[in-house]
């Protein structure tokens, strides 16, 4: 009898006791994404839906220890890659991620929560650009930190697509920059797929709700998700995007903490009372 195979897909990034982003937020969105997900955290936060009040990181070495026990046994058909910290702690990831040949990595680059707090320290970006980048499969900045990649200020839609073909030459294969952080009443995405040298201009519209904690999170994650499942670049990205624009639609219009609120991960399955 041939055994059944889940999709495997491993994050690696911060804990949120609040529950709204971090890995909670990769786990619930593997699952609603038909995967089965696994963890290896890199900090733990002190953190609510209005902010962070501590970051406690993880010790490297358990770490790497972590990555060796789920890849030396599990193994992955995805990674996603979040909040990592430190420049140590990037090389640490780095290193153990090409030891084992990974793919399909996708890296969302965790720099500032939704409250405005650091979540990244100012001396890891370099080692985010020159160790990590080069290694995903995709990059998921939103304006900010797209801005911080580059060493530039984005304020318009229209300079998107030339920032997401700019942050290829970073060595990685595929860009999307978010741009929820624009004002208007949409909220296009711009992707850039390094194969073809082509743009895909991604419409969204914008959903007004204060309920918008760990969407970056669990966009990435969903992206990996369907990563695993076999799709390609695009199509999982497309669909991973409609994923998140429902996760927040379904969770518009809820109470939950004082300040941003999550969205709803499972909203393929039940809705909250």
């Amino acid at each position: 009898m041939t055994s059944k195979l889940y999709r495997r897909v491993l994050t690696i990034a911060g804990s949120d006791s609040g529950g709204g982003a971090g890995i909670q937020a990769d786990l619930k969105t593997f699952a609603a994404n038909g995967c089965y997900g696994m963890s290896v955290l890199t900090a733990l936060t002190a953190q609510n839906t209005r902010g962070v009040t501590g970051i406690h990181p993880v010790p490297m070495g358990f770490v790497a220890q972590q990555i060796d026990a789920v890849l030396s046994d599990i193994g992955v058909d995805a990674v996603k890659i979040g909040m990592l910290y430190s420049p140590e702690l990037i090389e640490t990831v780095a290193r153990k991620l090409q030891e084992y040949g990974i793919g399909q990595i996708v890296l969302d680059p965790v720099m500032v929560a939704q409250s405005r707090d650091p979540l990244l320290q100012g001396d890891a970006v370099a080692a985010l650009k020159t160790r990590l980048v080069p290694l995903a499969e995709i990059i998921t900045p939103n304006i900010p930190e797209a801005a911080v990649l580059l060493g530039r200020k984005l304020s318009r839609a229209d300079e998107l697509a030339g920032a997401a073909a700019e942050l290829a030459g970073l060595r990685c294969r595929n860009v999307l920059v978010k741009g929820g952080h624009l004002d208007g009443a949409e909220c296009d995405d711009v992707l850039f797929l390094g194969a073809e040298q082509r743009i895909v201009h991604l419409a969204g519209e914008r959903i007004a709700t204060r309920n918008n904690h760990g969407t970056g999170c669990t966009l990435s994650s969903a992206i990996a998700a369907r990563l695993a499942h076999g799709d390609d670049m695009e199509e999982a990205v497309r669909r991973a995007k409609r994923y998140i624009t429902e996760a927040i639609r379904a969770g518009a219009d809820y109470a939950i903490g004082h300040g941003h609120g999550p969205v709803h991960h499972m909203w393929p399955y039940w809705s909250p009372a």
